[in-house]
């Protein structure tokens, strides 16, 4: 599972990487996690939608490279400024998690 606000920042940064479906958006947190955090497919689709209506993505319908149709997600210029903040926004919130853990 993946930890609950997580989700966006994840999408987010995969898509920053190369535009992708949205199996290939899940397998590719997967991947990248090591089969840390798998993406539930209703959780995956809700969350491009909210996405796409918030102008932070952009879908085109294209083939797959099994000559299926389906919908390319990518980043906007306002994506890519919610990366960034989000970013900074989580870096913040762990690094105190990190300090909690040691003290």
């Amino acid at each position: 599972d993946v930890i609950q606000g997580t989700l966006d920042l994840l999408i987010l940064k995969t898509l920053s990487l190369a535009p992708l479906h949205g199996y290939g958006i899940a397998q590719r947190i997967e991947q990248v996690s090591q089969g840390v955090f798998k993406v539930n497919p209703g959780s995956l689709l809700t969350a491009l939608k909210r996405l796409q209506r918030s102008g932070f993505l952009e879908a085109e319908w294209r083939r797959t490279e099994n000559a299926r149709r389906a919908k390319y997600y990518s980043l906007t210029p306002a994506g890519e400024r919610r990366l960034r903040a989000e970013t900074e926004d989580w870096t913040r919130r762990s690094a105190a998690v990190l300090r909690l853990l040691e003290a």
